[in-house]
């Protein structure tokens, strides 16, 4: 209910945690758009277009990493600084945030702020909730100092001490963030590290871990034995783990003796660029080779991996790779003429598989209706738009350079693709997840059947 009848028979609007939710996303995009308009934000001093200005912003809070300026150039340090602090809000969310304000002010979290969160974490309940987000927080703050220090071994003797570490502290934030922004310069992300191993696998591991899903972070700390994982954590662990083999494996073979991309690499480079460009289409966005120059097999691999992204209650979008597996599984099951999904020998609700369904229908058909749009208002081919539609969707960051020349309609449709991705698909969830809140009808029809397939 939207609205509430008061005493005096006047409707009273009342927001709904999940529209908390978006609005609270919406807002903190806006003000990050008016703080990176000022002069301050921009390396020249000058005023910076403020389409330009919400599209970053919007892509630094949805952790998206698409940019029509170039985050090292364009902007000041104290412009990076606010990108920054917005890919930060966004991976942990602006509850999270205003949870730690209420507690170091003393104030009291109420039921409501602990709905929010709830919907924030995707949690099961709000038991211990609270204590959740400060847990989580931790844990988040000591993943990222561990990515920045290691990260800072290979950029200080390059830039020096300041500098080094900045740029270890930028990157290592914005990896486990799976935002995929960088400070490089010149759109080249991390190409110039291509054979750096310490870069590859620190960046890597942050973004694996940053797109496990909060809760699944916390079963691995706090339960050594997989078996005693909850069933949830085993189907992100092992989607996970399917997804970046498959694909590194299949990036290797494709582009094995493509001359720009790993044709011209050592063995060492081929096999380190072959998991990169397996572990960032997950919703990371950064990149070791020219996207351009791989082969259109690779193109659409990478298309399929942006689609699926990371997982429930992590810092990354897609449809999920809960979604994707209980999918599959579901195929699996009517193909063997299974009454029920299945995995590890526990039996999936339907209401959950008709869900996961329904999330892939949709996020589909907004995909296609953007590469349309895109078709439209763009001039390019239609794998840059494919591509840059299911970027945008899976708040993923890689393009194949139509970003930089986007029309303002372009950017726009773009900014409301970044925001449906990492708003809309929760949204959908936990609408649909509110089924036993709905008033259910008590006449059901007569069965009928129709054909299919």
């Amino acid at each position: 209910m939207l609205f509430k009848e008061s005493e005096e028979g006047v409707k009273i609007y009342k927001l709904q945690p999940v529209q908390i939710l978006a609005l609270g996303f919406a807002g903190v995009i806006l003000l990050g758009a008016l703080i990176l308009k000022l002069p301050i934000s921009s390396a020249d001093g000058t005023s910076t277009p403020f389409i330009d200005c919400l599209f970053t912003a919007t892509s630094a809070v949805c952790v998206t990493g698409l940019v029509v300026v170039d985050t090292g150039t364009h902007w000041s340090t104290f412009g990076q600084f606010i990108i920054l602090l917005l890919i930060q809000i966004g991976g942990l969310g602006f509850m999270t945030f205003a949870t730690l304000f209420a507690i170091v002010l003393g104030r009291k979290i109420t039921l409501k702020e602990r709905l929010v969160m709830q919907e924030a974490f995707n949690a099961f309940n709000i038991q211990g909730i609270v204590k959740l987000a400060i847990y989580i927080m931790g844990i988040t703050f000591s993943i990222e100092g561990l990515g920045a220090i290691l990260l800072s071994t290979q950029f200080v003797p390059e830039f020096g001490w300041k500098r080094g570490i900045y740029y270890g502290v930028f990157h290592a934030i914005s990896s486990f963030c799976n935002a995929g922004f960088d400070l490089i310069g010149d759109f080249k992300s991390l190409t110039p590290y291509v054979e750096n191993p310490v870069i590859n696998l620190t960046v890597m591991g942050l973004v694996i871990v940053g797109g496990l899903g909060f809760g699944v972070i916390t079963e691995i700390i706090n339960h050594k034995n997989m078996k005693k994982f909850s069933l949830h954590s085993k189907v992100v662990l092992l989607t996970t783990a399917i997804l970046i083999a498959t694909g590194a494996v299949m990036f290797f073979v494709l582009e094995y003796n493509n001359p720009n991309t790993l044709g011209a690499l050592s063995f060492k480079g081929k096999i380190l660029s072959s998991l990169f460009a397996s572990v960032t289409p997950r919703t990371a966005g950064f990149n070791t080779i020219n996207l351009p120059d791989m082969t259109t097999s690779s193109k659409f691999l990478t298309i399929l991996l942006m689609f699926v992204g990371a997982s429930p209650g992590s810092t990354g979008g897609g449809i999920k790779t809960t979604t994707a597996m209980l999918i599959i599984m579901t195929v699996y099951a009517v193909i063997h003429g299974r009454e029920d999904t299945e995995m590890f020998n526990r039996r999936i609700p339907k209401e959950v598989v008709y869900r996961a369904i329904a999330i892939t229908f949709i996020s589909f058909m907004l995909v296609i209706g953007v590469t349309m749009v895109l078709s439209i208002t763009q001039s390019g081919d239609f794998m840059e738009f494919l591509y840059e539609a299911t970027s945008a969707f899976g708040t993923v960051g890689l393009s194949l350079g139509l970003t930089s020349t986007l029309t303002n309609i372009g950017k726009v449709v773009v900014m409301l693709t970044m925001y449906v991705g990492r708003v809309g698909p929760l949204t959908l969830a936990l609408a649909f997840a509110r089924k036993q809140l709905m008033t259910s009808k008590s006449v059901k029809y007569p069965e009928d059947r129709i054909l299919v397939g």
